[in-house]
């Protein structure tokens, strides 16, 4: 039987860090081109760049609560064996599911903070284009709330197909041997 305590934690950080991701979403860097004071340069102003710290929030309870999972299944590959049925074949069809929507979670929040940390740092002259004040595009975090969502869903599923396919293979009652007699 799944331990209800773990999938409730899981559960709850999971539901943080979509809650980050969305709030990472809705709290975006905006750049503005600015002159300076003597109006020979213009710069870019940034807003808020609280996104990025949510975006790393969102990443760290995501990663904490996968790793409360594979620890509590010992990462699937420790352990006694699965016993063999439907159970096995659908954990470990969940196993990889929830790898790679654990990681595809990951690489959508980490490269979203990271782009939304990023600032363009250099000026043009007045009569030059004004410097591109390149943010971070919308729905990069929504995509990783999303997946933050799917990964939540799919682990929780894995840790109880786990638990209720664990144990050992079941033993066989007769003789491990080859019998050599006609008659026990």
């Amino acid at each position: 039987m799944a331990s209800k305590l773990v999938i409730i934690l899981v559960f709850v950080l999971d539901i943080i860090a979509f809650g980050l991701a969305v709030a990472a979403e809705q709290r975006r860097n905006s750049g503005t081109p600015k002159r300076d004071g003597d109006a020979y340069y213009t710069y870019c102003v940034y807003h808020s760049d609280i996104a990025t710290g949510f975006g790393v929030g969102a990443f760290l309870f995501l990663m904490l609560g996968q790793l409360i999972i594979m620890i509590a299944s010992r990462c699937f590959c420790c352990g006694p064996p699965l016993k063999p049925g439907g159970s096995r074949a659908c954990a470990v069809l969940l196993f990889i599911l929830c790898w790679v929507t654990f990681f595809i979670a990951e690489v959508c929040l980490l490269a979203g903070s990271v782009r939304n940390a990023y600032h363009t740092k250099y000026r043009t002259e007045f009569f030059n284009d004004p410097p591109s004040c390149e943010t971070v595009r919308k729905g990069v975090f929504a995509a990783g709330a999303a997946f933050v969502l799917f990964s939540s869903i799919i682990s929780n599923l894995y840790y109880a197909s786990y638990s209720k396919s664990r144990g050992g293979v079941s033993s066989y009652g007769g003789e491990t041997g080859v019998g050599m007699a006609a008659y026990k």
